[in-house]
Protein backbone atom coordinates (compact mmCIF):
# COMPACT_ATOMS: atom_id res chain seq x y z
CA UNK A 1 0.00 0.00 0.00
CA UNK A 2 1.13 3.57 -0.83
CA UNK A 3 2.29 5.99 1.47
CA UNK A 4 -0.84 8.18 2.38
CA UNK A 5 -3.09 5.30 0.75
CA UNK A 6 -5.38 3.25 3.04
CA UNK A 7 -7.81 1.25 2.70
CA UNK A 8 -11.96 0.90 2.85
CA UNK A 9 -14.33 -1.95 2.87
CA UNK A 10 -18.23 -1.41 2.34
CA UNK A 11 -20.30 -0.76 5.23
CA UNK A 12 -23.52 -2.73 3.90
CA UNK A 13 -21.40 -5.31 2.50
CA UNK A 14 -20.32 -6.21 5.98
CA UNK A 15 -23.72 -6.01 7.58
CA UNK A 16 -25.25 -8.79 4.69
CA UNK A 17 -22.01 -10.47 4.85
CA UNK A 18 -23.18 -13.13 7.15
CA UNK A 19 -27.05 -13.03 5.66
CA UNK A 20 -26.39 -16.02 3.19
CA UNK A 21 -24.64 -18.16 5.26
CA UNK A 22 -27.37 -17.41 8.09
CA UNK A 23 -30.03 -18.30 5.78
CA UNK A 24 -29.46 -21.40 3.48
CA UNK A 25 -27.51 -23.17 6.25
CA UNK A 26 -30.93 -22.23 8.76
CA UNK A 27 -33.29 -23.58 6.02
CA UNK A 28 -31.35 -26.64 5.60
CA UNK A 29 -31.06 -27.41 9.66
CA UNK A 30 -34.99 -26.57 9.74
CA UNK A 31 -35.54 -28.95 6.92
CA UNK A 32 -34.00 -31.81 8.95
CA UNK A 33 -35.30 -30.88 11.85
CA UNK A 34 -38.95 -31.24 10.59
CA UNK A 35 -38.48 -34.70 9.64
CA UNK A 36 -37.67 -35.38 13.22
CA UNK A 37 -40.76 -36.01 15.76
CA UNK A 38 -38.73 -33.97 19.09
CA UNK A 39 -40.11 -34.11 22.41
CA UNK A 40 -42.36 -31.49 21.54
CA UNK A 41 -44.04 -32.63 18.58
CA UNK A 42 -43.19 -30.55 15.17
CA UNK A 43 -46.55 -28.54 15.33
CA UNK A 44 -45.08 -27.25 18.41
CA UNK A 45 -41.90 -26.72 16.99
CA UNK A 46 -42.38 -24.96 14.07
CA UNK A 47 -44.65 -22.18 15.60
CA UNK A 48 -42.04 -21.88 18.15
CA UNK A 49 -39.50 -21.42 15.58
CA UNK A 50 -41.79 -18.95 13.15
CA UNK A 51 -41.89 -16.61 16.82
CA UNK A 52 -38.08 -17.05 17.09
CA UNK A 53 -37.28 -16.19 13.61
CA UNK A 54 -39.47 -12.81 13.85
CA UNK A 55 -37.40 -12.07 16.98
CA UNK A 56 -34.64 -13.12 15.44
CA UNK A 57 -34.97 -10.82 12.22
CA UNK A 58 -35.94 -7.85 14.49
CA UNK A 59 -32.96 -7.49 16.95
CA UNK A 60 -30.85 -8.27 13.56
CA UNK A 61 -32.34 -4.77 12.08
CA UNK A 62 -32.58 -3.39 14.77
CA UNK A 63 -29.05 -3.35 16.35
CA UNK A 64 -27.09 -0.85 16.56
CA UNK A 65 -29.20 1.15 14.33
CA UNK A 66 -28.76 4.37 16.13
CA UNK A 67 -24.61 3.75 15.85
CA UNK A 68 -24.89 3.47 12.17
CA UNK A 69 -27.29 6.41 12.04
CA UNK A 70 -24.90 8.49 13.78
CA UNK A 71 -21.50 7.29 11.55
CA UNK A 72 -23.12 8.29 8.67
CA UNK A 73 -24.22 11.40 9.97
CA UNK A 74 -20.86 12.15 10.79
CA UNK A 75 -19.48 10.84 7.25
CA UNK A 76 -16.81 12.85 5.35
CA UNK A 77 -15.21 12.24 1.87
CA UNK A 78 -12.93 9.58 1.81
CA UNK A 79 -9.13 10.68 0.64
CA UNK A 80 -7.66 10.64 -2.57
CA UNK A 81 -5.89 7.66 -2.27
CA UNK A 82 -7.64 4.80 -1.08
CA UNK A 83 -7.76 0.85 -1.66
CA UNK A 84 -11.53 -0.08 -2.31
CA UNK A 85 -11.97 -3.45 -1.39
CA UNK A 86 -14.12 -5.59 -4.02
CA UNK A 87 -17.53 -7.31 -2.64
CA UNK A 88 -16.50 -10.63 -3.46
CA UNK A 89 -13.04 -10.36 -0.62
CA UNK A 90 -15.15 -8.52 1.65
CA UNK A 91 -17.21 -12.22 1.70
CA UNK A 92 -14.40 -14.37 1.97
CA UNK A 93 -12.48 -12.49 4.07
CA UNK A 94 -16.21 -12.78 6.21
CA UNK A 95 -16.35 -16.47 5.65
CA UNK A 96 -13.35 -17.65 6.53
CA UNK A 97 -13.30 -15.68 9.78
CA UNK A 98 -16.55 -16.77 11.01
CA UNK A 99 -16.08 -20.25 9.43
CA UNK A 100 -16.20 -22.73 12.45
CA UNK A 101 -18.66 -20.36 14.44
CA UNK A 102 -20.75 -20.86 11.49
CA UNK A 103 -20.92 -25.03 11.53
CA UNK A 104 -21.39 -24.54 15.38
CA UNK A 105 -24.36 -22.56 14.36
CA UNK A 106 -25.62 -25.18 11.84
CA UNK A 107 -24.97 -28.24 14.49
CA UNK A 108 -26.46 -26.64 16.98
CA UNK A 109 -29.24 -25.66 14.85
CA UNK A 110 -30.11 -29.31 13.78
CA UNK A 111 -29.62 -30.64 17.55
CA UNK A 112 -31.85 -28.37 19.00
CA UNK A 113 -34.75 -30.42 17.00
CA UNK A 114 -34.60 -33.06 19.03
CA UNK A 115 -36.39 -31.17 21.75
CA UNK A 116 -38.17 -28.01 19.36
CA UNK A 117 -38.17 -29.54 15.84
CA UNK A 118 -37.26 -27.10 12.97
CA UNK A 119 -36.71 -23.92 15.49
CA UNK A 120 -33.01 -23.11 15.76
CA UNK A 121 -32.78 -22.97 11.73
CA UNK A 122 -35.65 -20.79 11.41
CA UNK A 123 -34.23 -18.78 14.36
CA UNK A 124 -31.28 -18.46 11.40
CA UNK A 125 -33.02 -18.02 8.55
CA UNK A 126 -34.72 -15.09 10.74
CA UNK A 127 -31.57 -13.65 11.68
CA UNK A 128 -30.64 -13.56 7.80
CA UNK A 129 -33.43 -11.59 7.02
CA UNK A 130 -32.79 -9.20 9.07
CA UNK A 131 -29.79 -7.96 8.08
CA UNK A 132 -30.46 -8.11 4.88
CA UNK A 133 -33.51 -5.55 5.66
CA UNK A 134 -30.85 -3.36 7.60
CA UNK A 135 -28.77 -3.55 4.23
CA UNK A 136 -31.28 -2.58 2.24
CA UNK A 137 -31.72 0.20 4.95
CA UNK A 138 -28.49 1.66 4.63
CA UNK A 139 -28.93 1.15 0.60
CA UNK A 140 -31.68 3.80 1.09
CA UNK A 141 -29.64 6.45 2.77
CA UNK A 142 -27.15 5.81 0.11
CA UNK A 143 -29.51 7.00 -2.51
CA UNK A 144 -30.96 9.30 -0.96
CA UNK A 145 -27.52 11.39 -0.46
CA UNK A 146 -26.38 10.14 -3.30
CA UNK A 147 -23.29 8.37 -1.70
CA UNK A 148 -21.91 5.35 -0.46
CA UNK A 149 -21.18 4.55 2.58
CA UNK A 150 -17.16 3.18 3.43
CA UNK A 151 -15.32 2.02 6.57
CA UNK A 152 -11.57 1.57 6.96
CA UNK A 153 -10.70 -2.20 6.61
CA UNK A 154 -8.21 -2.01 9.83
CA UNK A 155 -11.04 -0.50 12.10
CA UNK A 156 -13.70 -2.98 10.95
CA UNK A 157 -11.47 -5.80 11.71
CA UNK A 158 -13.27 -6.53 14.69
CA UNK A 159 -16.56 -5.56 15.95
CA UNK A 160 -17.58 -5.17 11.97
CA UNK A 161 -19.28 -2.14 11.23
CA UNK A 162 -20.34 -0.26 13.84
CA UNK A 163 -17.99 -2.11 16.33
CA UNK A 164 -16.11 0.11 19.04
CA UNK A 165 -12.69 0.68 17.51
CA UNK A 166 -14.73 2.52 14.41
CA UNK A 167 -14.64 5.79 14.50
CA UNK A 168 -16.22 7.61 11.58
CA UNK A 169 -17.39 6.41 8.24
CA UNK A 170 -16.39 7.70 4.53
CA UNK A 171 -18.47 8.57 1.63
CA UNK A 172 -17.61 8.43 -1.86
CA UNK A 173 -19.71 8.56 -5.28
CA UNK A 174 -22.46 6.14 -5.78
CA UNK A 175 -20.42 4.45 -8.89
CA UNK A 176 -17.52 3.24 -6.23
CA UNK A 177 -16.62 -0.49 -6.14
CA UNK A 178 -18.37 -2.95 -7.19
CA UNK A 179 -21.57 -3.11 -5.28
CA UNK A 180 -24.49 -0.84 -5.40
CA UNK A 181 -26.49 0.59 -2.80
CA UNK A 182 -27.16 -1.56 0.00
CA UNK A 183 -24.16 -3.76 -0.99
CA UNK A 184 -25.84 -5.71 -3.78
CA UNK A 185 -24.26 -6.88 -6.42
CA UNK A 186 -23.81 -5.16 -9.59
CA UNK A 187 -22.59 -5.67 -13.03
CA UNK A 188 -19.63 -4.18 -12.50
CA UNK A 189 -16.17 -6.18 -12.63
CA UNK A 190 -14.44 -6.29 -9.38
CA UNK A 191 -10.74 -5.40 -9.57
CA UNK A 192 -11.30 -2.91 -12.44
CA UNK A 193 -12.27 1.08 -12.45
CA UNK A 194 -15.39 2.49 -12.79
CA UNK A 195 -14.92 5.44 -15.24
CA UNK A 196 -17.41 7.77 -14.01
CA UNK A 197 -16.27 6.73 -10.22
CA UNK A 198 -12.72 7.07 -10.48
CA UNK A 199 -11.67 4.16 -8.34
CA UNK A 200 -10.35 1.36 -8.79
CA UNK A 201 -10.98 -2.26 -6.88
CA UNK A 202 -8.81 -3.61 -4.07
CA UNK A 203 -5.31 -3.24 -4.88
CA UNK A 204 -5.09 -0.65 -6.89
CA UNK A 205 -4.45 3.29 -5.93
CA UNK A 206 -6.98 5.76 -6.96
CA UNK A 207 -9.32 8.80 -6.43
CA UNK A 208 -12.52 8.44 -4.12
CA UNK A 209 -15.28 10.10 -6.00
CA UNK A 210 -17.17 12.54 -3.94
CA UNK A 211 -20.59 12.27 -3.23
CA UNK A 212 -22.97 14.84 -4.90
CA UNK A 213 -24.79 17.98 -3.53
CA UNK A 214 -24.49 16.70 -0.04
Amino acid sequence: MGRGAYGLVRVAVLVRAPAGWLWWPGLLAAGIGALVPGLTGRTIGLSAGAVLGVGAALVAFAARRGRYAALARAASRAGKAVILQDRSITLRRWRRAHRWWLLLAFLAAVASSCVLPAAGGLLMAGAALGLWGKARWLGRWERRHEALLWVRTEAARRGGAAGKEVRAYLLTGTEAGDAGPGGARTGARPGRARASAGVRGAGARASAGAPRGR
